[in-house]
């Protein structure tokens, strides 16, 4: 099947660095959990060619975290060995929307949002992989073209049977939740995606297995050499609960703010630490006291996607506001609104994004301060808050011009 690709990505150029002769697979397959079938991955790499490396990226949010940055850091190793990563910007089945990992269907996106995403969501994947061996592509290529027949011929590759022993699908089935029939159709077009770019080798975390191990079925009856199939753990959101996830709030972006990431690294409760160093440092938790070792791990990831002079800056900031319960040595500015008295949860909507109900609610707990005292007064005077610093939690601050 040939394919065009769109000016965006475009096919790398193969044989700018030669595949390595002898692999060490072990690098490539670094927390990982599946590697199927058995010698799957060893028998393409025998091949003694560069391999077609695919990953999925969902273009509903524009940022990258730290958790699908575990997937993204392995991809890199295989570009090391001297193969291509192909990464497909899911703007199509974005409008179906993959329902893994979910307890109901996803919310699609306008399409400008969605092309937006995928622009912003590359440029930052090529902090960590190699952009001269890295092919975008977008499965709106292949998928738009198909018709009727072809998505006929496309869906009598599995059953639904088999779609139900997902376990997402199977949960919301026994539990009479609705699933919508284009849901049902994700699995067939992620798998198409891997018959369209040819590829050798399907990347993912384990909540995209069914997924990956459908591509094998669907490129076997399109006469194409099935792909190898590599998932790798899912990273704990800062929650530590639930797996890292955009829409769950619980995540860290690459792209944060050097203070922000290391504020959020802070938050994770202990029994993450060692997960979150064996994913996000490749290394073992130092033993000893839990706070040395997430002030340890804060500094690694803030190094790791800023510099270790921003890790340090980080630090320094995270002790000064968080710890010692100071303000920042540098507080942004901003006018007092008219009125005497000032409604204070108003003030603190305007200046840091609160909704008033909120606002309430961390006056109400003790959250919000005034010159370093903390206010339980839902109306204070005016003349207390002109030239005063407002603090709103343990990280906004704003000094209030009068």
């Amino acid at each position: 099947m040939a394919v065009q690709a769109r000016p965006f990505g475009g096919r790398t150029p193969l044989g700018l660095r030669p595949v390595a002769e002898r692999v060490d697979t072990s690098e490539l397959t670094r927390n990982a959990v599946h590697v199927l079938p058995e010698g799957a991955l060893e028998a393409k790499l025998a091949l003694g060619r560069p391999l077609r490396v695919k990953l999925g990226i969902d273009p509903t949010g524009p940022d990258i975290h730290v958790g699908f940055a575990v997937v993204l850091r392995r991809l890199a190793a295989f570009q090391r060995a001297g193969h291509v990563a192909v990464l497909i910007v899911g703007d199509y089945t974005a409008r179906i929307g993959d329902p893994s990992g979910r307890s109901k269907e996803r919310q699609v996106l306008p399409d400008d949002v969605l092309d937006r995403n995928a622009q912003l969501f590359a440029e930052q994947a090529y902090r960590i992989l190699d952009r001269e061996r890295t092919e975008v592509r977008f499965n709106g290529e292949w998928l738009g073209g198909l018709d009727y027949a072809e998505l006929v011929r496309l869906t009598r590759t599995g059953t639904v049977a088999q779609l139900l022993e997902r376990d997402d699908f199977g949960k919301r089935f026994r539990a009479r939740a609705p699933i919508s029939v284009s849901e049902l159709l994700y699995p067939f077009a992620q798998g198409y995606d891997s018959v369209a770019v040819e590829a050798d080798v399907e990347v993912g975390g384990t909540d995209q297995l069914y997924n990956l191990l459908m591509g094998r079925d669907v490129m076997a009856t399109y006469g194409k050499e099935p792909q190898a199939v590599v998932t790798y753990e899912l990273l704990a959101g800062t929650d530590g609960v639930d797996k890292m996830s955009k829409s769950q709030g619980n995540y860290v972006g690459i792209d944060d703010p050097p203070e922000e990431q290391f504020g959020k690294v802070m938050s994770i409760p202990d029994t993450a630490l060692d997960q979150w160093w064996r994913l996000c440092l490749e290394a073992p938790a130092p033993g000893g006291e839990p706070l040395a070792s997430k002030l340890a791990l804060a500094r690694g990831i803030v190094e790791l996607y800023h510099g270790p002079d921003a890790a340090r800056a980080a630090e320094q900031h995270f002790t000064r506001v968080v710890r010692e319960g100071s303000a920042p040595e540098e507080v942004p500015e901003a006018a007092l609104a008219d009125g005497d008295p000032v409604h204070l949860p108003s003030l603190l909507a305007a200046r840091f994004g609160l909704s008033t109900s909120e606002a309430r609610r961390l006056i109400a707990q003790g959250g919000v301060k005034v010159d370093g005292e903390t206010v339980s007064e839902l109306d204070l005077p005016r003349s207390r808050l002109a030239g005063a610093v407002l603090q709103a939690g343990k990280r906004r601050f704003v000094r209030l011009r009068g």
